[in-house]
């Protein structure tokens, strides 16, 4: 049994599907990010860094004593090599998947993440700075776009922690203030992804989010937004 310490966030999604991929049973631990739970020393036992997503597997691969996993990246590898999948075996292939999970880890993530940070949370709004990360968001999207022309995932022909890291950022765009217009085989692919059921599972742990999408959510926004603001700012 693996036991996830996790919130809904890109980055926690990460890790919850994958495991609803796998298949593998897992408990799930709610942190509450709002009232820094993870700040909490019962937390930094088990990630010194006070962040979401961290695992405690009670079963590991060698027999041995239970094994803690931190960094949602490091995660997706662990679960990946534990059982042999969502990741290539050959050379080649594994290193084309780790590239592309460290892009979204170096890119994507950071990137769409700061767009967020002042496009949406910091109460004092500053043009330069949204343009700089709402542009580089959209830079990097286009790259996805032209490996996705080649290629039918990211990795190659098989779905994998590559695609999964990607897609829980991607597919918030909306969010971050960054098009996806003109971009066909990204759309194609975030089409793909939405159709599989682990993954749609996945992005409901530890609980669905409203859609902040929808025009009509203006108070769901609103408060996530405020929850947001105090995370950021400490």
């Amino acid at each position: 049994m693996i036991d996830l310490y996790t919130a809904s966030t890109p980055n926690g999604w990460k890790v919850s599907v994958v495991l609803e991929e796998l298949g593998l049973p897992y408990n799930v631990h709610a942190i509450d990010l709002m009232s820094q739970a993870q700040k909490q020393p019962e937390f930094l036992a088990i990630n010194p860094n006070g962040r979401i997503p961290a695992i405690i597997d009670h079963d590991p691969a060698d027999g041995g004593e239970p094994i803690t996993v931190f960094e949602s990246g490091a995660i997706m590898v662990y679960l990946a090599e534990k059982t042999g999948r969502l990741m290539p075996q050959d050379t080649r292939g594994r290193f084309s998947c780790l590239q592309w999970l460290m892009f979204q880890m170096g890119g994507i993530g950071p990137m769409m993440g700061q767009a967020n940070v002042f496009f949406r949370y910091m109460p004092e709004k500053i043009p330069t700075a949204i343009a700089r990360y709402q542009n580089e968001s959209r830079r990097l999207f286009e790259v996805l776009d032209r490996r996705l022309g080649e290629s039918e995932w990211l990795a190659g022909s098989e779905f994998s922690i590559a695609d999964i890291a990607n897609w829980c950022w991607v597919r918030t765009y909306k969010w971050s203030g960054v098009s996806v217009d003109e971009l066909p085989n990204l759309r194609r692919w975030l089409d793909a992804i939405k159709t599989r059921e682990a993954c749609l599972k996945g992005v409901a742990v530890p609980h669905p989010m409203p859609s902040l999408d929808d025009d009509g959510a203006e108070e769901a926004k609103a408060n996530f937004v405020k929850g947001a603001q105090i995370m950021v700012q400490r």
